[in-house]
């Protein structure tokens, strides 16, 4: 199946200076796909490029099989997008709102009242439907921007930015909402964002933007595995003493590759009284380690197979390209 979203050696420049460089990028239907990076990354300029609302300086993107510096009209029939700050008519009703949208998009009146009753209810917002815009909050008037986005019923849809200036418990309830609308309405999601736990809470691969390049992509699980190059697994072990023989008694498992002395770590799970061994392993010897601290009667407080999160990659990379 061809992707929903291609794009191929995608270039913009502005002058001497170069905004995305020679981007490839292929997000399948269905997908939520988080594009990170910190501000001035090149995130937007991308997006602007895939709505056809600025031209590559070189390459090319497909969007829904249509080229968005050609066929603008036809892209932004199937495409949704939601900038970082919405803007509405502040004197009317969240109704009123997204009515005049449908109706921009070619609706029908009826259809046009019943599609968007749908979509406050399905926002949360069915109670403040003739509630004027101009006394939401940030997070209502973001829910109100999905609303207002898939009233035309796109099969894709952009956000930049879409959880700025939310407090948290509304950047949990729109992070909600935009995972169950992609899996209930098949939604293919394009989510930037220069927030990394929110991303990783939502997106099934991520790209890493930095100075307007792709620095790399992937699901969290297989960006981890990449920064081990050599294939090795990390297990930390806590317990409550460490009797003499237990780390040569480890260290001489088949697999064991190090085991880096244990280093005493209040912060560390298993509390004051624990001490944390990382034992390096060409495969998970987790079961295997744990029986040898049993055997030597120590007390087991800790054993977790390391692997690394969304900050952990963003950072790794970040350093290699810096060595580079």
């Amino acid at each position: 199946m061809a992707p929903i979203i291609e794009l191929k050696e995608l270039t913009k420049k502005y002058g001497e200076y170069t905004a995305v460089d020679h981007l490839n990028l292929s997000i399948a239907k269905g997908e939520i796909f988080g594009l990170l990076g910190p501000n001035g990354a090149g995130k937007t300029t991308t997006i602007l490029m895939m709505l056809g609302l600025t031209e590559p300086s070189f390459g090319e993107a497909r969007i829904c099989g249509h080229d968005p510096a050609r066929e603008p009209l036809k892209v932004k029939r199937k495409v949704g997008y939601l900038p970082d700050d919405v803007g509405f008519y502040e004197d009317r009703t969240a109704m009123d709102n997204l009515v005049y949208t449908a109706r921009l998009n070619g609706l029908s009146k009826p259809v046009a009242a019943e599609r968007a009753v749908h979509l406050l209810e399905k926002t949360g917002l069915a109670e403040h439907a003739n509630k004027k815009v101009g006394a939401f909050s940030r997070g209502m008037r973001q829910r109100l921007g999905l609303a207002d986005v898939l009233i035309k019923n796109p099969e894709v849809i952009i956000l930049d930015e879409p959880t700025l200036g939310i407090d948290p418990e509304g950047v949990r309830e729109l992070l909600e909402l935009i995972s169950s609308l992609s899996r209930d309405e098949g939604l293919t999601v394009l989510l930037s964002s220069h927030h990394l736990h929110q991303v990783q809470q939502i997106c099934d691969r991520v790209g890493l933007f930095v100075q307007g390049r792709l620095i790399a992509a992937g699901d969290i699980k297989t960006l981890s595995k990449s920064l081990d190059e050599d294939g090795s697994i990390f297990i930390e072990v806590g317990t409550s003493g460490w009797p003499q023989g237990l780390v040569e008694r480890i260290a001489a498992l088949e697999g064991v590759r190090e085991v880096r002395p244990p280093e005493d770590d209040p912060g560390r799970p298993g509390g004051i009284e624990s001490s944390i061994m990382t034992v390096v392993c060409d495969r998970d010897l987790t079961p295997l380690i744990a029986e040898a601290v049993i055997a030597s009667k120590a007390e087991l407080t800790y054993l977790r197979r390391k692997e690394y999160g969304l900050d952990d990659i963003y950072h790794r990379y970040f350093e290699r390209k810096g060595e580079r």
